[in-house]
């Protein structure tokens, strides 16, 4: 009961998946676009993507002890039902405005030792992180681009309990919470050749969480002006902890798909 309560307050910002499909379309247009010194007027990037992260970390909910959990990806994804990710960006010269939105549902049913209270119980979590920022490129040429950025995210989490049959059938209970914290950092890409590239972001704050943090890099890969292809590794960490409800880990993983650029 200690992991699926734990795996249901963890799940923040839903980093595990990028689509309703198992297989990935993964990127991220928070790092520059490829050849945006060679294109004039506004510039779009759309990246749906895939994280493969694990967790680690301390949770509570309800005002219950905290409880620490140690998970894998493969843990987390037999509890998950449904999580979306998604990244745009738009850019103009050297001004960039970009977006990452993550959700994702996790849900858990598992009977009690002697059924007398409840002969089940179901554990279920939501969770919703947005992130909008700005940048500007302090450095920028054919070679590639370094912005200096600053954004907010918003978080959202909530927990639902409910009991089926026993003496507390039917009964239901639910905690969450809602907060911003505000971020600043860099991202850049470089080109190696003309089709190959490095490319990643490091990005650090706090607001109503005490930290919050986000930090990737990755290998990109340009088929043409539009598509590439991006392997690399993701780690974010958030400190949150208000009225009961805590939410102190840090998830990491491998990141892999496309972006497609117009």
């Amino acid at each position: 009961m200690k992991k699926t309560i734990a795996l249901a307050s963890v799940l923040a910002a839903g980093f595990l998946s990028a689509s309703p499909v198992r297989a990935a379309d993964i990127y991220s247009a928070m790092a520059p676009e490829v050849n945006q010194t060679e294109r004039e007027g506004w510039t779009f990037a759309v990246s749906p993507y895939f994280w493969a992260a694990g967790m680690s970390g301390d949770t509570g909910v309800f005002g219950l002890p905290t409880v620490h959990t140690d998970m894998s990806f493969s843990d987390i994804w037999d509890e998950l039902d449904f999580a979306a990710m998604a990244i745009a960006e738009a850019r103009y010269d050297r001004y960039s405005i970009f977006t990452d939105m993550m959700y994702s549902k996790i849900s858990d049913a598992s009977a009690t030792p002697r059924g007398i209270f409840a002969e089940s119980v179901g554990v279920s979590s939501e969770t919703f992180a947005g992130l909008l920022g700005g940048g500007y490129a302090v450095l920028q040429d054919d070679k590639g681009t370094l912005d200096l950025v600053a954004g907010a995210r918003l978080w959202y989490a909530k927990t639902e309990i409910s009991f089926n049959g026993g003496i507390l059938n039917g009964i239901d209970r639910s905690d969450s919470a809602t907060w911003v914290d505000g971020l600043a950092g860099v991202r850049g890409k470089y080109s190696i050749t003309n089709s190959i590239y490095l490319t990643g972001w490091g990005l650090v704050g706090a607001g109503q969480a005490d930290l919050d943090w986000d930090v990737a890099g990755g290998v990109g890969y340009s088929f043409n002006d539009k598509i590439s292809a991006v392997a690399g590794y993701r780690a974010l960490g958030v400190d949150y902890s208000n009225d009961g409800f805590v939410f102190d880990v840090v998830q990491q993983g491998p990141i892999l798909g496309v972006v497609m650029h117009f």
